[in-house]
């Protein structure tokens, strides 16, 4: 049995088994925990319902968005519940690997529809939100709330995925030049494509499983020091973290819908779209989750959540999504304008140098969120 914080919480917590076996579990959350959640439902059911029953586009992509945002609350927290449990980067592959299925549900249902441009830019974008902006915020916060003043953290993780960006950025950089100077090999992008996605799936299966036993290796002894054990029973955790997850991906879809009568309204251009807005809902999850952690402290889960969603992208996602194109008409390849593939280049550069000494002043996060910034405004104008 442990004991509740007071903040909400005034009654023992009681052992996990024996907390199953009540209503649905429902009771080992408390009053507030419980009505967030229900705020949540609610208003996914309201984003389900405009969408279906064509209410306006503007009020639908609201309800989209908020509904995002309320999903994104419940995966940060279970996520810092399995997080007490397992250390640090099994749950942030655990979480990023769920707060990834937006993305993976956009492009395909953009490749399906023939939308190419839309699912490439929904990829990149996703790396530059994840890399540029929410890592910035998450230093700008961790650095405000550490003992001095810059955030530190485990190193390991931050130079791993620097290594795995760099190695998709080669590739993509590779593609980009031959395409360029019109060489044979430029003919054959696609064949190339499919081999270097195998490449890359190759190389993060030989990174995430050591880097897993290691990482739970290192956490154990810090948690078995922790007084206090877990707030929720793991199997509720894990729920939440899962029905989070997933519900995300249903309104980021819908979210994606109404985004193009929404941007002919509005009058913006698919290329700041798709790289910013899509972007930042896709990735609503790792937004909250990774800020909120950094918040209270817990430097090395909330860099682990980031870190993982971009390593995941780069090496994992991006490359699976290529050869799932296979079985559409239109492909996807690592093809891009020359001026993502700069903008790629320098934002593994930049996320190295500022990160893989295990540690990051709070005009790092600045300037990482200055170059996304800048990224965005270059959007507007394409």
């Amino acid at each position: 049995m442990t004991t509740e914080e007071t903040s909400g919480r005034t009654t023992p917590r009681d052992d996990p088994a024996t907390t199953l076996g009540t209503a649905g579990g429902v009771s080992a959350l408390s009053r507030a925990e419980r009505l967030s959640v229900a705020a949540v439902l609610v208003l996914t059911i309201l984003a389900g319902v405009a969408h279906y029953a064509g209410v306006a586009s503007l009020v639908a992509f609201s309800l989209a968005a908020l509904a995002l945002a309320g999903l994104a609350h419940v995966v940060s927290f279970a996520t810092e519940q399995v997080g007490s449990r397992f250390g640090a980067g099994v749950t942030g592959v655990l979480q990023s690997t769920l707060g990834n299925l937006p993305e993976l549900f956009v492009v395909l249902f953009a490749l399906h529809a023939g939308e190419v441009v839309v699912a490439q830019t929904s990829i990149i974008g996703s790396l530059f939100a994840n890399a540029l902006l929410v890592l910035g915020a998450v230093i700008v916060v961790g650095a405000r709330v550490a003992d001095g003043p810059v955030m530190r953290f485990r190193p390991r993780l931050p130079q791993d995925t620097a290594t795995l960006l760099l190695v998709t950025v080669f590739i993509i950089v590779v593609v980009g030049i031959s395409l360029a100077s019109h060489d044979p090999a430029s003919g054959h992008v696609g064949s190339v494509s499919t081999v270097a996605a195998v490449a890359l799936l190759g190389v993060y299966l030989a990174w995430v499983v050591p880097y897993l036993r290691a990482d739970s290796a290192a956490d154990k002894p810090e948690r078995d020091l922790e007084a206090e054990g877990p707030l929720v029973p793991l199997a509720i955790s894990v729920t939440l973290l899962a029905l989070g997850g997933l519900g995300a991906a249903f309104v980021s879809d819908w979210f994606v819908a109404e985004l193009r009568p929404t941007i002919d309204q509005l009058g913006i251009s698919e290329a700041f779209a798709g790289i910013v807005i899509v972007a930042i809902a896709g990735n609503a999850v790792e937004n909250v989750a990774g800020l909120v952690l950094a918040a209270k402290g817990k430097s090395d889960l909330a860099i682990s959540v980031v870190k993982n969603s971009v390593a995941q992208i780069a090496a994992f996602l991006y490359p699976v999504l290529v050869l799932i194109s296979l079985l559409f008409a239109h492909r996807l390849t690592f093809a891009l304008d020359p001026v993502y593939i700069g903008a790629l280049l320098m934002s593994a550069l930049a996320v190295w140098q500022i990160t893989g000494d295990g540690e990051a002043a709070a005009f790092e996060g600045w300037a990482l969120i200055a170059l996304y910034v800048v990224l965005a405004a270059l959007t507007l104008y394409e």
